[in-house]
């Protein structure tokens, strides 16, 4: 059936999702659409996800947003990557970083050159010996980098840590500036046609009604909109993903700020811990299957690095996502398309994505059935995705020591993932699609990190003499070495760019 143009927008939820999705609707498609959000603060957000991955940096330019404003607003830090600790086993330790490790040469990718220079017994861990943002981790630096001196070696990629709950408010000022209009109520019904199944319009407490010609549900884990109204289902991906509960506490800020996130191993999950200028952001993220609530917390406290500024706050989730992203018409957004675990950081880039493909496909007029269709492709292979490389964290270990870990162990993974697995183990390549949110340098630190050591390498790499490997390689890390000499502590480029604000900082 066909539909008249659409003319007015509304989105249900605010929070990082519908601030972000307002912002840039109003950019973007704001001269011909009326856009209204309607928001409770009364209901409050999950508000977590306060660690980016390098793709919000689009975003943040197609909105026109300063970087050092935006900052200092969300008293945000740097992120270079994510320091994973006691993953593949009890000890080990690796960054999985947001930029490339060594640089390519003769059309091979770096890792095929060290693994052909580390001979019969390779060290996972000698690949980031030559890492420029490891060096600089180690060193707590930053600076913007583009290139390594006049060679081909890639500079700094980096990401942000920032207050989620900052960021939702300035998002809104920054949406409310270009015409959006918020509503603050909550929704007590929602009205469909009786003909097309659309959904007509929202009726709020106090009986006011929104009407809509297009709807996004951004109403978090309940899914107003598009679960509870149109009855769109819920794949639960907890076979492989078994976390299912987290708490999340902040803490005084830390001694020396790092530019990077981490992820310790826990006996049933992980624990993430965030750097802020005001303080730090910690979680941890937990299976109720293999420990309590009170075991979970008691773990959380004792690994804090600072002190502890309040008691947890729980969340309850089950990981997957919804059977249809668009629905009628009806787009979910954020927690209520579903929900990954914030392992890789996603969360926030999973908005980010949704936000600019559904602007991309988002209908004017008529039948939309073909639009829909190539979102809900995209959305779900994306998904899937990232599905894949957070089971790769927790299924290649040499963890028994937990039930936890023995289960992750020796699950049964998807297909996709294990061809993955087993055409790297063989030859270090790399079956990445092409679509992929992850980077070929993504899937092999993460590989390497869980120890997964190719038998072999590129026989390109072969090209190269003996003499001329050792001299490429020497000349890198010496290289690298002297990039990172010359950048300021990540404190200082904190201080004299973006510092936080002074009255966030006393907040």
């Amino acid at each position: 059936m066909d539909r008249p143009e659409v003319r007015k927008l509304v989105i249900v939820g605010g929070g990082t999702a519908g601030w972000i999705t307002a912002a840039a609707f109003a950019r973007l498609l704001g001269q011909r659409l009326q856009i209204e959000l309607v928001e409770s603060e009364a209901i409050g957000t999950v508000g977590v996800g306060e660690a980016t991955i390098p793709q919000i940096i689009r975003l943040n330019a197609i909105l026109g947003l300063d970087e050092n404003a935006f900052l200092s607003a969300t008293s945000g830090t740097f992120k270079l990557g994510i320091e994973f600790v006691d993953w593949g086993r009890k000890g080990s330790r690796y960054l999985h970083t947001f930029g490339d490790t060594g640089m390519t040469l003769a059309n091979v990718a770096f890792h095929h050159h060290w693994r052909r220079s580390a001979g019969t017994a390779p060290d996972p861990k000698g690949l980031w010996d030559f890492s420029l943002h490891q060096l600089a981790a180690d060193q707590a630096r930053f600076g913007k980098l583009d290139r390594v001196g006049n060679t081909a070696m890639t500079g700094l990629a980096y990401a942000y840590h920032f207050d989620a709950s900052r960021y939702a408010l300035f998002l809104r000022d920054y949406a409310e500036g270009r015409g959006v209009t918020r509503t603050e109520s909550i929704v007590e019904s929602v009205a469909r046609d009786g003909e097309s199944g659309d959904i007509r319009s929202i009726t709020l407490k106090g009986g006011k009604e929104v009407a809509g010609d297009f709807f996004i549900d951004c109403t978090g884990f309940r899914a107003l909109l598009l679960g509870e109204t149109l009855g769109v289902g819920y794949r639960d991906w907890s076979k492989w993903l078994p976390c299912d509960r987290a708490l999340a506490v902040p803490s005084e800020r830390l001694p020396v700020l790092v530019p990077y996130t981490r992820a310790t191993a826990r006996d049933a999950g992980w624990q993430w811990r965030i750097p802020l200028q005001h303080r730090t952001g910690n979680g941890h993220v937990y299976s109720s299957g293999f420990t309590t609530d009170d075991a979970a917390a008691d773990l959380l406290m004792a690994g804090l690095d600072t002190r502890a500024l309040g008691d947890p706050r729980p969340i309850r989730f089950t990981t997957g996502r919804r059977e249809a992203f668009w629905a009628h018409n009806c787009a979910a957004i954020g927690l209520s398309s579903g929900f990954l675990e914030p392992l890789e950081s996603t969360s926030i880039h999973l908005i980010q994505s949704h936000v600019s493909r559904l602007i991309q496909l988002f209908p004017r007029a008529g039948d939309p059935s073909a639009m829909r269709a190539e979102y809900n492709r995209r959305c779900e292979e994306e998904f899937a995705q990232i599905r894949d490389f957070l089971i790769l964290h927790y299924h290649r270990t040499d963890r028994e020591d937990t039930e936890f870990w023995r289960f992750c162990k020796h699950m049964d993974v998807p297909d996709s993932l294990t061809h993955k697995i087993a055409l790297f183990a063989s030859s270090g390549r790399v079956g990445r699609d092409v679509d992929d949110l992850f980077r070929d340098a993504s899937w092999v630190q993460v590989m390497l990190g869980q120890e997964i050591v190719p038998a072999d390498y590129d026989p390109m790499a072969d090209q190269l003499s003996e003499a001329q490997l050792a001299e490429f390689l020497a000349n890198l890390r010496m290289l690298i070495a002297r990039a990172v000499g010359t950048l300021p502590t990540h404190e200082e480029y904190l201080a004299r760019h973006c510092p936080a604000d002074a009255s966030l900082l006393a907040a």
